[in-house]
């Protein structure tokens, strides 16, 4: 099936043009759909159970024109600290890959090939955008293997502390920011007796849409070919 852009101006699913809101082909695809419902499915589906409000990309994943999962781009948890990752980008040049949600019954490489298609989108939507990064992180057991399999690089890992309240899992820096400002750290932050912490491996993953790789302050490393942990 021929993959192509999805137009907010199309009689039909496919051809035409106008503003792209979409990637794909008939029978796989990603399109933008309503903030609510992406946080909503996230809300629900995704491992963590809770947004992050700094998301202003929200994509649907669809599979024979049914719902089946939710990709969401936005900022860094420290919006600012892109030139520590890529030098000489701009605070809107670059967007990582906050939450992301596919339903197993979109079967085989459909995480990866989400991916794959979201990043087309960017690069005809978001013209400004120079890379993307994301995190695969330790509490899903797995490495980033739909990262290699789309082609981003691999720089290194880290480990971070996680709290979990009432089911719902919460970055450290949540403990330190002003609860004023943020209604997640303040309830954190009232109820951190009855918090369980824990800390986990994340997985740094990039991909390059401009000519800036030469800009990376990070030093690309070879994948990880195995998961050791439980």
């Amino acid at each position: 099936m021929k993959k192509d852009y999805i137009y907010s101006d199309q009689q039909s699913l496919f051809g035409g043009k106008g503003v792209a809101i979409g990637f794909g082909d008939s029978n796989y695809f990603i399109k933008e759909i309503d903030r609510k419902l992406a946080n909503k499915t996230i809300i629900k589906n995704n491992y963590s159970h809770k947004i992050y409000n700094a998301t202003y990309i929200h994509l649907g994943v669809y599979l024979d024109n049914k719902f089946v999962g939710v990709l969401q781009y936005g900022y860094a948890m420290n919006p600012a600290s892109q030139e520590s990752v890529v030098k000489n980008t701009k605070i809107d040049e670059y967007l990582e890959l906050n939450r992301m949600w596919i339903d197993d019954k979109a079967g085989k490489n459909s995480e990866s090939k989400a991916i794959s298609y979201s990043i087309k989108f960017i690069k005809r939507k978001y013209p400004k955008i120079r890379w993307v990064q994301s995190f695969a992180d330790e509490r899903c057991k797995f490495f980033g293997i739909v990262y290699q399999a789309c082609s981003f690089g691999f720089y290194g890992e880290h480990t971070s502390k996680f709290y979990e309240l009432d089911g719902v899992v919460y970055h450290k820096s949540l403990m330190e920011r002003n609860p004023m400002l943020s209604k997640a750290a303040d309830y954190l932050q009232a109820n951190k007796d009855r918090a369980n912490s824990s800390e986990f491996r994340q997985f740094r993953y990039i991909k390059f849409i401009k000519n800036c790789k030469k800009d990376c302050v990070l030093k690309e490393q070879k994948y990880l070919k195995y998961y050791n942990g439980d």
